[in-house]
């Protein structure tokens, strides 16, 4: 007897049912914190921070992530995705309260860090959803728009707190910021919840695992792929500071850097859909490839321009790239999660991801301060074809989690 459309996960799958819960706390998330990203370094200076401790403070964000991305898989594991979705808002808006409520560099650095925390944990937990969620023939499509929505929310954030900080002072970005976060944790509590596969329903528990046992069982994955992933989100995390310095060597007006720097952006927020798509009917090497030797070429090409619209042109070039792969390290990670200890695997992914993005920028410094900013870029590019090499080896020319004609 032939399957009932039912019997086939992809066949009865529909975006539109899980839109809203699944997607909407990403935009509203992204939105929180891109509300007070720009105004954190300003607040850390009204309150007496000196120029580096500023910096500092911002940095504490990325640090909290960083640190937290092992004990988020454990929160995760134990109180399932959507709750730990709606931790991770609460705990958030307590820490950007914090930052208003206790004026003083260290309350806002310990407020800092928990926003950091959060979002280790609320990244955990939204890929993990996902990845059980959405067939594999959809993955790439559903992890690209995660992303994509959160760029967008991050985007838009700003200028909404742009508008409160004119109307009403600095603390006014972080009421924005609470309230961002805390409707992505309400309507997160609707998320749907998980159920087991008909084939799995009926079968035996697992042995049980721990980090140590995924790190074992998974270790070469790590130390291929995940070299991958670590020098993507070097190059990611590098590029962002590339265009605003370079644009200062060329003595460009602080407009025309942000002009060239929104273009960019507003170009990766376009293509994250068809980035999704492609890797869903083509095979992940497909984005995964060009992405990063559009990149490191354009970064290569950089320090050969000498005005606005020769450095546009290479800006475009990254923001290209960049879009491209969106949803990418989330894709990789999610067809290599083992579904039990999934949580554990998705935290050492993003561990190695958030590492990346930590060293890249830190490298650029250090190759600026002994050699010359032209040299870093042109490192930076070099890294960024590095990465696309070992990922045309590593990734297969059609994932196993992708069959050979998905459903369109």
């Amino acid at each position: 007897m032939p399957p009932t459309p039912s019997a086939d996960p992809a066949a009865s799958f529909s975006f539109r049912r899980i839109a809203v819960p699944a997607f909407g706390p990403s935009l509203l998330f992204g939105l929180g914190e891109g509300a007070i990203l720009p105004i954190v370094p300003l607040m850390a200076r009204e309150l007496g921070a000196s120029v580096s401790m500023a910096a500092f403070v911002v940095t504490l964000i990325g640090l909290g992530s960083l640190l937290n991305n092992i004990p988020a898989s454990l929160i995760t594991m134990r109180w399932g995705e959507r709750w730990a979705i709606v931790a991770a808002g609460v705990w958030s808006a307590l820490g950007m309260a914090l930052c208003v409520l206790l004026p003083g560099v260290v309350p806002l650095a310990i407020g800092c860090f928990m926003v950091g925390m959060s979002q280790a944990v609320y990244n955990l937990a939204r890929q993990s959803y996902l990845t059980e969620a959405v067939p594999a023939v959809y993955r790439a499509r559903a992890l690209s728009t995660l992303g994509g929505v959160m760029r967008i929310g991050m985007f838009i954030g700003p200028f909404l707190s742009a508008a409160a900080v004119h109307a009403f002072g600095l603390s006014a970005a972080f009421g924005v910021g609470i309230a961002g976060v805390l409707a992505a944790a309400a309507i997160g509590a609707r998320l749907p919840d998980l159920e087991l596969p008909p084939h799995l329903a009926g079968a035996s528990a697992p042995a049980p695992v721990t980090l140590v046992t995924i790190l074992a069982d998974h270790r070469r994955v790590f130390l291929t792929l995940g070299l991958g992933v670590l020098l993507v989100s070097a190059v990611r995390a590098s590029r962002q500071a590339v265009i605003p310095l370079w644009a200062d060597h060329l003595l460009l007006a602080p407009a025309v850097t942000s002009l060239i720097y929104g273009i960019s952006g507003g170009i990766e927020m376009l293509l994250f859909y068809p980035a999704g798509r492609v890797m869903d009917l083509k095979g992940r090497r497909w984005v995964a490839v060009p992405s990063m030797a559009l990149i490191g070429l354009a970064l290569l090409a950089m320090p050969f321009s000498t005005g606005f619209v020769s450095l546009l042109a290479a800006a475009t070039a990254i923001g290209l790239g960049n879009g491209i792969g969106s949803g990418l390290i989330m894709t990789l990670g999610a067809d290599h999660a083992p579904r039990h200890g999934r949580a554990y695997f998705l935290a050492v992914w993003r561990f190695l991801s958030d590492l990346g993005g930590s060293c890249g920028p830190a490298l650029l410094s250090a190759l600026v301060a002994t050699a010359s900013l032209a040299g870093g870029i042109a490192v930076t590019g070099g890294l960024a074809l590095l990465a696309a090499g070992l990922l045309g080896v590593w990734i297969p020319a059609r994932n196993a989690a992708t069959p050979a004609t998905p459903p369109r």
